[in-house]
C-alpha cells in the first residue's frame, strides 16, 4: 500500500511539471530610440516597433522576453558578455558588427538624414563643407560613417556626440549644434511630436535593420528568423507599421 501511494504521489507531481520550461530571453533596447525602441513616459515600460513586434514573436514562437534599456554604446559588449541575449532596437547591419555579432534576416529599411532647425538654410552641402557642429549619437553606424568619412575627406564640420538622436534634437534646438546626422524615421518622429526641426537631405546608403545575436546562437537565430517571417505574413506586421510608422 505504501509503495502505491509514492507512486501515485510521483505520478500526481509529474503530472503537474510541463513538460519542458519556456525559454525565456533578454532583448536589450536604446531606451530612447523612437519609434522603434525607448521608454514610455506614461507606463515607464519598454515600447516601440522592435518592443511590440518581438513580444508578438515570442508569443508566437513560445518564448518569453523581456526588454533590458541600456546604453547603446556598450549595448554590443553586453550581448557579447551574455548579459543580454539579443539586441532588436533598430540596429543597423554593418561589416564591423558582423565581426563580432551576427544578425538575423533583415526586418526594415532605413534612410539617414540631417535634421536642421525649421528655419535654416543649410543643405546636405552646406553641412559637409562648412565649419560647423555637427550631432550624432555615441555608438551608431552612422556615427561611424560620417566619422571615417570626415577622415578620409577632410570634412571641416566639428563632430558632437549624444547618448541618444532625441538629445541631439535638444541641441539643435537650443543652438549648440547646426545640424544632426540620424535615421530617418527618429528624425520624423521628432517633427510629428512638434519639435521646430526640418530634414535638409539625405547621407549614404540606406541602412538594414537587424536583430544581433551572439555567433555561437544559431537556434535562437533561426527561431528569430521564422518569427519575423510568421509575423510579416501576418495582418498585425501592417497595425504596427501603422501605429509607429505612419506607413
Amino acid at each position: 500500500m505504501k509503495k502505491f501511494f509514492v507512486c501515485a504521489l510521483m505520478a500526481t507531481l509529474l503530472a503537474a511539471v510541463p513538460a519542458f520550461a519556456q525559454k525565456s530571453y533578454v532583448n536589450g533596447i536604446d531606451p530612447n530610440y523612437p519609434p522603434f525602441a525607448y521608454v514610455d513616459e506614461k507606463t515607464g515600460q519598454p515600447a516601440g516597433f522592435d518592443v511590440d513586434s518581438l513580444n508578438w514573436i515570442a508569443k508566437t514562437m513560445g518564448f518569453e522576453i523581456t526588454h533590458k534599456p541600456m546604453a547603446w554604446d556598450g549595448i554590443i559588449p553586453a550581448l557579447v558578455a551574455k548579459q543580454i541575449d539579443m539586441v532588436g532596437s533598430g540596429m543597423s547591419i554593418t561589416p564591423e558588427r558582423a565581426k563580432v555579432v551576427q544578425f538575423s534576416d533583415p526586418y526594415w529599411t532605413v534612410s539617414r538624414v540631417f535634421l536642421v532647425p525649421a528655419n535654416s538654410n543649410l543643405t546636405a552641402a552646406d553641412i559637409l563643407s562648412q565649419k560647423i557642429k555637427l550631432g550624432v549619437q555615441r555608438g551608431t553606424s552612422e556615427a561611424n560613417a560620417i566619422k571615417q568619412e570626415q577622415q578620409e575627406k577632410g570634412y571641416p564640420f566639428e563632430l558632437r556626440f549624444y547618448e541618444s538622436a532625441p538629445l541631439a534634437v535638444e541641441d539643435l534646438l537650443n543652438g549648440r549644434i547646426q545640424a544632426a546626422l540620424m535615421d530617418e524615421l527618429p528624425a520624423d518622429d521628432a517633427i510629428a511630436k512638434g519639435r521646430a526641426v526640418k530634414k535638409a537631405g539625405t547621407h549614404g546608403k540606406p541602412d538594414g535593420f537587424g536583430v544581433a545575436l551572439r555567433k555561437d546562437d544559431k537556434e535562437l537565430r533561426a527561431l528569430i528568423d521564422e518569427g519575423y517571417r510568421k509575423l510579416m505574413a501576418d495582418p498585425y506586421w501592417k497595425e504596427l507599421q501603422k501605429k509607429y510608422l505612419n506607413k
